[in-house]
């Protein structure tokens, strides 16, 4: 297992790309398939932890302010 998979916030970005990206996944219909996409900074998983940790808090989830707008650290 890599140190980034080690990381608290690997498994948010993880699924956050899979309801994008994977059409097998359950809750595409919801993103990916209504045309939500991730930005193209947040697909580096560093670039993501940049972004995000400073507001990181156990429990909480990754929302979007608009939520028909892409995963990106304006939204």
């Amino acid at each position: 297992m890599s140190n980034r998979e080690n990381h608290r916030l690997y498994s948010t970005w993880k699924s956050m790309r899979n309801r994008c990206n994977n059409p097998n996944t359950n809750h595409y219909k919801y993103y990916g398939g209504k045309g939500v996409r991730v930005c193209k900074e947040w697909n580096d998983f560093n670039k993501f932890v940049q972004d995000m940790y400073p507001s990181f808090e156990e429990g909480k989830t990754l929302d979007r302010k608009d939520t028909n707008g892409d995963y990106s650290f304006d939204n």
